[in-house]
């Protein structure tokens, strides 16, 4: 076990030593860390890699715990309310009809799937992640209005459909006799959740903000009290009885409102930690989601996969964007940006670990295909795409009516220029 937790600490550092070359040549961390994963798993056997089912279950839940913590706290309402509406469009209208069209499909189309295994297929693959398409958000050439629509909407949509898979997931335990139905107790944890949260996050953004600016607490402290914080939101729901992921999102929300949309400084610290993380769960998905689901994938799977990435994704996006006088070319760019990642992958591994293998072998080979899909579709479509897009615009690619571009915080995965900027000053 040594030699392969070396090898992994190995991995990590050379790639921060390549990152940005490697984004010149459209090669994405996502891909690196699942081929990784999967030369680990399979051709070097001599090394040990067999994570627990609590060690994975702790990577997935802590990595989720920071990723919808940091995309809440990071967003500020002046930046917003510029296109409020577009965003209230996506994520109310066109993610809802996602997570349904998603359901149905999974009803009809995969076998042995229906009622809550549907629905948590529909939801699981709903949320996107902006980092798979990371050298399209950081393209000057695409409008920023664009690329903030993309991103906002992935920095939200995680925390939105987490209700809805947990209650899914408490669901499918439920018909197999091995949980709670998904009314009762789930429903309890999720309203609980939701006011911990809130209440957490309020209370730590106006302490956090008051102790810098009174000038008790040191800056470069700052970083792992927001870390802290955003972990004893999760871990501090559950021991009262309410849902850590929706405490953790919420307490995000209201932390970042509390600050007005927390600066960047102070979100680094967890960023960059929920970074290493990321990294970590993309080499456990390709070295224990894939060789999982591989002897299970079916036609079925495949074509899901594929009608996933683009119908699943695509309608909703066309259907919320009905009346915005947005231009066809906007609607399909935006609609294809919609890479399925890192969610994604932590509800798969959530589910492996919760579910019945009768039912995790129906589910999990739909999810790891279209996650393994969406990393070469998107990774190589970037750049092509973003050029052929921003040459049809018949005005300047550069949208000069929002904040500039450093204001769009990109969750740093890919390598190369992050975007991020710390635009706010320090308390």
């Amino acid at each position: 076990m040594d030699g392969t937790v070396s090898l992994v600490l190995l991995l990590l550092f050379l790639w921060g030593l390549v990152s940005r070359r490697s984004a010149r040549v459209e090669l994405t961390a996502p891909a690196v860390f699942v081929l990784v994963g999967l030369v680990l798993a399979t051709c070097l056997g001599s090394l040990d890699l067999n994570p627990s089912h609590e060690t994975v279950k702790a990577v997935a839940e802590i990595c989720l715990t920071w990723i919808l913590f940091t995309d809440a706290a990071r967003l500020s309402f002046p930046v917003l309310r510029p296109d409020l509406g577009l965003y209230l469009r996506l994520l109310l209208i066109g993610l809802p009809l996602c997570i349904g069209l998603g359901t149905l499909l999974a009803t009809g189309l995969l076998p042995g799937v229906s009622g809550w295994a549907a629905v948590f297929v529909g939801a699981a693959l709903a949320p996107t992640d902006a980092a798979l398409g990371a050298s399209m958000m950081t393209n000057p050439i695409v409008p920023e209005r664009v690329r903030r629509l993309i991103n906002v909407e992935s920095g939200l949509n995680d925390g939105i459909a987490t209700p809805v898979v947990v209650m899914a997931l408490a669901g499918a335990a439920a018909a197999a006799g091995e949980g709670h139905g998904a009314d009762g107790k789930a429903i309890q944890e999720l309203a609980v959740g939701l006011a911990y949260g809130a209440v957490l996050g309020l209370v730590g953004g106006w302490l956090m903000r008051k102790a810098l600016r009174e000038d008790w607490g040191a800056e470069e402290f700052a970083g792992p009290a927001v870390l802290a914080l955003a972990l004893l939101s999760y871990l501090s729901a559950i021991a009262i009885g309410g849902n850590g992921f929706v405490a953790a999102f919420v307490a995000g929300l209201a932390f970042g409102t509390a600050h007005r949309g927390a600066p960047r400084w102070q979100l680094e610290f967890t960023e960059q930690s929920g970074t290493v993380l990321s990294l970590l769960v993309w080499l456990l998905f390709g070295a224990v989601l894939v060789p999982a689901a591989f002897p299970h994938m079916t036609w079925q799977s495949a074509l899901y996969a594929v009608l996933s990435l683009t119908v699943v994704r695509m309608a909703p996006v066309a259907l919320a964007l009905l009346g915005t006088r947005m231009d066809r070319a906007t609607v399909l760019f935006i609609g294809w940006f919609g890479p399925r990642g890192l969610a994604t992958i932590i509800f798969s591994l959530l589910a492996l670990e919760d579910l019945a293998p009768s039912i995790a072998q129906k589910v999990l080979p739909a999810l790891v295909l279209t996650v393994l899909l969406s990393v070469l579709a998107h990774g190589l479509s970037a750049g092509p795409l973003a050029r052929r897009y921003a040459a049809s615009l018949p005005a300047p690619a550069t949208d000069r009516s929002g904040p500039p571009p450093h204001s769009i915080p990109v969750r740093r995965l890919s390598g190369g220029t992050s975007p991020h900027g710390d635009s706010t000053p320090r308390d």
